[in-house]
């Protein structure tokens, strides 16, 4: 290796504490929850992936994270947008509190959000359904968690975006609803489709803010990481185990398929 790639001074040395962090943090635990769940045995584990708790829980889990990634991926949309081609009063207060779930313990955010959204809450009061307790009260959560993810995956890229692309569409008359379609979002589809997943794999995996809204209710309101404490309390630490084995998968998943979109957008617009 000539000198001229070497960026790092002692490159050697920095590689090796590198793995070695991301091996002792990351690599290590993680192969260690696939060992310590490759203990239960065929019968246990077609036991448990076939048990009423888990599917069901799996079902609320999939379908509030998917919805509420689905409608951060709008609304986070409208707020990259406002933030990057508006200046207004407040403009900084609202980039600010953007990042608020990042920095707010989730727990928090729960405990709030079903003190305001129960029967007896600020805003709960006015409905005449249950919103706290309920799915909906989970997607409400996980709405809150997952914003950020959408709106900091977006804003980066519609700031980047050549404004002289846009003038030569207008000047050749194409309308503000063309110039969106046709020159803005197939720029910003890659971004879009990541933070949307990112958001969905943000949320499929949430905890501290779902638990208190949710009520934990079993076959009701009980999602994965419920199901994973139920079992810690069991001393059932195998099918625990287990069960986050299998949201570690899908969560592979997801990462595989944002890569594979970002490839496949990189070979297509050659960017």
């Amino acid at each position: 290796m000539s000198a001229t790639t070497r960026l790092i001074p002692g490159f050697n040395l920095s590689l090796g504490y590198t793995v070695t962090f991301l091996s002792l943090v990351v690599l290590i635990p993680l192969a260690s929850l696939f060992v310590y769940s490759a203990q239960i045995s065929a019968e246990q584990f077609w036991k448990l992936i076939t048990s009423r708790q888990l599917l069901t829980a799996l079902k609320l889990s999939l379908s509030t994270a998917f919805f509420a990634a689905l409608i951060n991926a709008f609304i986070g949309l409208l707020l990259a947008w406002v933030l990057v081609r508006y200046q207004f009063w407040g403009k900084r207060w609202m980039d600010t509190f953007i990042d608020m779930p990042f920095a707010l313990p989730t727990a928090v955010a729960g405990i709030a959000l079903t003190a305001i959204y129960a029967r007896n809450g600020v805003i709960g009061q006015f409905f005449e359904f249950k919103i706290a307790y309920s799915a909906l009260g989970i997607m409400l959560a996980l709405l809150f968690v997952t914003l950020p993810f959408v709106v900091r995956t977006l804003q980066p890229v519609l700031e980047d975006l050549p404004k002289d692309v846009e003038e030569a569409a207008e000047m050749l008359g194409a309308s503000s609803w063309q110039r969106f379609r046709y020159v803005i979002f197939p720029a910003i589809l890659p971004a879009w489709i990541t933070g949307f997943t990112l958001a969905f794999a943000r949320g499929l995996g949430e905890y501290g803010s779902v638990v208190f809204i949710s009520g934990n209710l079993p076959f009701r309101t009980e999602i994965l990481p419920l199901v994973i404490v139920s079992k810690l309390d069991q001393y059932d630490y195998v099918s625990a185990a287990t069960i986050g084995a299998m949201m570690l998968i899908i969560s592979f998943i997801l990462i595989f398929v944002i890569n594979y979109i970002q490839r496949y957008f990189v070979k297509r617009t050659g960017k």
